[in-house]
């Protein structure tokens, strides 16, 4: 017979690939389920002979994992085209590099699902779990793909540090934790950097990886960096 913890930890790793399933197989939301139907027939010229997934995209990550990344939602020609969060997009590009620059992951690159891409003590998931027209969820979209947030948290037990990418990861991780019965008074606001202790978890803030921010500056690999490198300091406290 298995030890007690043990157990536990096969019942959360089945509960969350079937978690994962279940996300993969949504079709809530009638716009966004058009949409990144849309996206994935018509395409765009430089992955015209590509297969895109054009489905709901699932957490990925370290099932044993101490910091958990919260991001808005898939890129209609990163995630729903590769299946895979944070993967084929420039936003990818930056967010891996630096994971893998503070040894968060294991290769510094993410272009496809089969690239051998594994994260190292985190988890990356999003609010939202479809590409969205300019990316702009609704309010009742975003309300309809809460509760898979607040389950990944549920069945990642080891994660002490949740890093939001950008307002949008904040508020939805702040409604996630509130959910859990976890809420600080006051509100810690948003801002690069930002650390909020709330319930079991400690948040750090950051800008998130788009390009709106990487490419205009106002987010570059050393701050990107410097945020999840105190992550991983808070997770090893």
């Amino acid at each position: 017979m298995l030890p007690i913890d043990a157990t536990r930890d096969a019942v959360h790793r089945v509960a969350l690939a079937e978690l994962s399933a279940e996300i993969v197989n949504c079709f809530r939301c009638p716009r966004l389920v058009a949409w990144r139907e849309h996206v994935a027939l018509t395409k765009v010229a430089r992955h015209q002979d590509e297969t895109y997934w054009g489905r709901p995209v699932p957490g990925f990550g370290d099932r044993d994992a101490r910091i958990l990344l919260v991001g808005l939602a898939p890129a209609a020609h990163g995630g729903n085209r590769t299946g895979r969060v944070f993967t084929g997009d420039r936003s990818g590009d930056f967010l891996i590099a630096a994971l893998h620059a503070v040894g968060l992951a294991n290769q510094p690159t993410s272009v496809h699902a089969t690239d051998g891409l594994a994260f190292l003590d985190c988890y990356v998931a999003a609010a939202v779990r479809c590409a969205p027209p300019l990316n702009r969820p609704t309010i009742e979209e975003r309300d309809n793909c809460a509760p898979y947030l607040r389950r990944e948290l549920e069945l990642l037990p080891r994660v002490k540090v949740i890093v939001p990418l950008g307002q949008y990861g904040w508020d939805a991780t702040l409604r996630t934790l509130a959910g859990l019965g976890h809420v600080a008074h006051p509100r810690p606001r948003f801002t690069h950097g930002v650390e909020a202790p709330i319930g079991p978890y400690a948040l750090v803030g950051t800008f998130h990886p788009s390009q709106q921010n990487t490419f205009t500056g106002k987010l570059t690999p050393p701050m990107l960096e410097a945020v999840l490198g105190r992550a991983v300091d808070l997770a090893s406290a």
